[in-house]
């Protein structure tokens, strides 16, 4: 047979593991939302299958309404929210509407003249989806709008480089 010691473990041991736990545990408890804010809402919401082109209407069906300056509307660019702007110049922009901060869903406020995010008021610039004020780390991804065949295309962006 073989024969097992037993081990003494004192107080001040016994104390220094449990502190350390603890520590351990309060540091993960800290660490583990400036790990999600670094990873971006926008990034983890970019999982699963990518559209590349979706058509919209007529681009008379996006004119603003009476006395708006500008008009936006949030669609389905796959199964992720995408943004269209209409400006009173006629010009189109399209943004991925996933706010950059955690992944919110923004929309075009005309009265504010800004593409806003209700989670965090985060602000972007409806001219370039630069983040103007707010949380938001990054501007919004721009899709490309084109006008074909008297149809509104909203297609992803050619990759730089």
């Amino acid at each position: 047979m073989v024969e097992r010691k037993a081990m003494k473990v004192d107080r001040r041991t016994a104390g220094r593991v449990l502190l350390g736990g603890a520590t351990c545990g309060y540091a993960a408890t800290i660490a583990y939302p400036v790990v999600r804010y670094l990873a971006s809402g926008a990034e983890v919401a970019d999982e699963g299958a990518q559209v590349n082109e979706i058509t919209l209407g007529k681009p008379d069906e996006f004119l603003p309404a009476a006395g708006d300056k500008d008009v936006g509307k949030n669609f389905a660019f796959g199964s992720r929210p995408a943004l269209l702007i209409r400006r009173s110049s006629g010009e189109f922009y399209a943004y991925d509407a996933t706010c950059s901060h955690l992944g919110c869903t923004v929309a075009y406020k005309a009265d504010a003249g800004k593409i806003l995010c209700p989670c965090h008021g985060g602000t972007y610039d409806p001219a370039t989806g630069k983040n103007v004020g707010g949380p938001p780390p990054a501007p919004l991804r721009k899709l490309e709008v084109a006008v074909e065949a008297d149809k509104l295309v909203v297609r992803r962006a050619a990759k730089k480089g």
